[in-house]
């Protein structure tokens, strides 16, 4: 396989994002298609980009053979049947996070990218990041001891947005919509409950709380995890007051510190005693998305139906901690 040909579905701000990065790729990557709910909307992002087709449907992007995989970019709440179109039709996916509204509707996508044998990633970013990568290596080398405690956080001060109005988030915006998976769990607490379970794993035990809005979305959420072991994430997300988005990863023997924008950080400090802390830096763009296009393309080259970086197991872990939170706070999307 030479350049892996992309489509993209859907049309909003992260698929520009991820479009972007794919164009700057020209030696590995193609974007041949784009899909959105209208054709006017397709047509649009297929002018800006140059993108060669535009489909006004999903179900027509599926459909093409000169497709290789589809990035799904669109809210959480529609990944299951975005994704599943895709699959069924015997497209590999790149799946947005979180990767679906629930457990169930990613433990089906799952069941059927592996009946089909295709290929299917969640793209959770972060774990394709080289400097979180090392981090984990450092972690699983021993570098700070047994881990005790992780702590994660992702809060935005949702007022200050673009799209907010009289200092707030309009109820039909999709991070207070309960039909789109509003609140900050799905949409922000994935990434520190994604970081704890990159390092911990599953927990045996989840604690939370949470703040919720007139729409019985999640403004705050803090959380919990217990582990057999004896180690603690704590962890917490906000749409409505904004966080330094650092974390630390405590052990028996030192501890390292992500002092803000843990999630695609340009550095991580290791702190050892009686040694001088440690700085490990990053290089090129700290935001860039090509690192997760880069782990797709390597598995499609060499026919891998998952990637070792960002295994199915992992996200349908993620997923039921993450409903085991909602069960705690009391949040349930229409039709569950």
């Amino acid at each position: 396989m030479g350049r892996v040909r992309w489509g993209v579905l859907a049309t909003g701000w992260i698929a520009e994002r991820f479009t972007a990065e794919l164009l700057d790729m020209p030696s590995d990557a193609e974007v041949v298609a784009v899909a959105s709910r209208t054709s006017d909307g397709a047509r649009a992002f297929a002018d800006r980009f140059g993108i060669p087709r535009a489909y006004g449907d999903w179900a027509s992007l599926a459909a093409d053979e000169d497709v290789d995989v589809v990035y799904v970019a669109t809210p959480h709440s529609a990944h299951r049947e975005a994704a599943g179109l895709c699959l069924e039709a015997g497209r590999a996916v790149l799946c947005e996070k979180a990767f679906a509204l629930n457990s169930r509707e990613a433990e089906e996508l799952v069941a059927l990218a592996r009946a089909r044998g295709s290929f299917l990633m969640e793209a959770m970013w972060m774990y394709c990041h080289p400097l979180i990568r090392r981090l984990r290596e450092l972690v699983a080398d021993g570098a700070i001891g047994e881990v005790r405690t992780v702590q994660a956080d992702f809060g935005l001060a949702g007022h200050l947005l673009p799209e907010a109005r009289n200092g707030t988030l309009p109820p039909s915006h999709r991070l207070r919509d309960p039909k789109q998976g509003g609140g900050a769990l799905l949409d922000l607490g994935v990434y520190p409950v994604s970081f704890a379970h990159l390092l911990l794993g599953e927990p045996a035990e989840v604690t939370a709380r949470a703040v919720l809005s007139e729409e019985s979305i999640d403004l705050r959420t803090g959380m919990l995890l217990s582990y057999e072991s004896g180690a603690h994430a704590v962890l917490h997300c906000s749409i409505d007051a904004a966080t330094p988005v650092s974390a630390s990863v405590t052990g028996s023997r030192g501890r390292i510190d992500i002092p803000d924008g843990f999630f695609f950080p340009d550095r991580f400090v290791l702190h050892r005693p009686g040694r001088e802390p440690e700085e490990f830096t990053g290089e090129g763009r700290r935001d860039s998305l090509r690192h997760e296009a880069t782990e797709v393309m390597r598995c499609l080259r060499a026919g891998e139906r998952e990637s070792p970086l960002v295994p199915l197991d992992g996200t349908l872990a993620v997923m039921r901690t993450l409903d085991a939170v909602r069960e705690r706070i009391g949040v349930r999307y229409p039709g569950e």
